[in-house]
């Protein structure tokens, strides 16, 4: 019977954009959390370009003496998943745990991910109860949750929480993955074996607002989208085949009305031939619009350029900086 290699050291990646404020009590709620597995752990905070203070607290944090806190700091924003991927390419432990750096997802639900991750599962993923987001938010999750689990089939309850576990074979086969737009809970589930989902508590955040704007949501929708499948480019052959068919057998009824009742009524209906165009302009729009999301990442995946570029590491072991670059 298959079984899963011994948990000995658990790595927490924590992505962190502009959260000065909430910076100093992640820390510490997250190492106390740590500390109750009685285990070898580290926490890795990622810097994603943030405008603030949060990358000096970050290196304080790594610096102080005893410190678990590994510092990993990023030239600019490449978004939340291109951070954690950053982050994942440094980790060292068997099990990694991702955590937002707004406190709604408590970090006190580590050791319940650890528990569950050594019953043998590849990936162990949250289920927020009470969201304590707005009701916008709330919409917005349900629709791309639905959107998820009818392209891929994987029946996961909430895959917007980014309070999960990933086994280290997971994550290494995520690294080995070169899209540029990654969903990293859907595209650890591609390799995960068993998968289970735990529900958590969900606070409201404390500390500023929502990095995600209608426009980021509404970006994240075609992310999703189109790095899942193909189906809405043959859904628009069927789509264009519809509406072609309609207009034929719509000119047919115009013909035939127009030799029955006389010309009179053929002027009355030049707005109906003027809706007829607009649908197929419309349609047009909408072909052309998803061809070019689909274009764009080709163009990039092209390009084949890094997804980050990590400008400086500060960790206690050495107390130095380093400069690279990982694909």
């Amino acid at each position: 019977m298959f079984s899963m290699p011994p948990i000995k050291k658990i790595s927490v990646v924590i992505p962190v954009f502009n959260e000065q404020e909430s910076l100093p009590e992640l820390v510490r709620r997250t190492t106390a959390a740590c500390e109750l597995l009685n285990r070898d752990y580290e926490i890795l905070l990622v810097d994603d370009g943030s405008s603030d203070d949060s990358a000096r607290l970050m290196s304080e944090a790594a610096m102080a003496p005893g410190s678990h806190v590994v510092a990993v700091m990023l030239n600019r924003n490449y978004g939340q998943h291109s951070a954690i991927m950053a982050g994942f390419s440094h980790v060292s432990g068997d099990l990694i745990v991702t955590l937002d750096a707004d406190l709604q997802n408590p970090p006190e639900e580590i050791p319940r991910l650890v528990e569950k991750a050594d019953e043998g599962y590849d990936v162990v993923g949250t289920v927020r109860q009470n969201r304590q987001d707005s009701g916008f938010r709330k919409l917005a999750s349900r629709m791309i949750n639905r959107l998820i689990q009818r392209t891929t089939g994987k029946e996961m309850g909430d895959y917007g929480c980014m309070l999960r576990a990933y086994r280290r074979h997971i994550v290494d086969a995520m690294l080995h993955c070169h899209e540029r737009s990654t969903f990293i809970p859907i595209l650890a589930n591609t390799f995960a074996r068993k998968a289970v989902e735990i529900p958590v508590h969900h606070a409201e955040r404390e500390y500023g607002d929502s990095k995600y704007s209608f426009m980021r949501l509404i970006n994240l929708m075609y992310d999703l989208v189109t790095c899942l499948t193909t189906t809405p480019l043959r859904m628009l052959s069927v789509v264009g085949s519809v509406i072609a068919l309609m207009g034929f057998m719509l000119s047919v009824v115009l013909v035939v009305l127009r030799l029955a009742f006389g010309p009179q009524w053929a002027a009355e209906g030049v707005f109906m031939l003027f809706a007829v165009l607009f649908m197929f302009i419309g349609a047009q729009f909408v072909a052309m619009g998803l061809l070019g999301e689909y274009i764009g990442r080709i163009y990039n995946d092209v390009r084949a350029r890094p997804r980050y570029f990590i400008q400086q590491i500060v960790r206690q072991e050495n107390a130095l900086s380093q400069e690279e670059t990982k694909p």
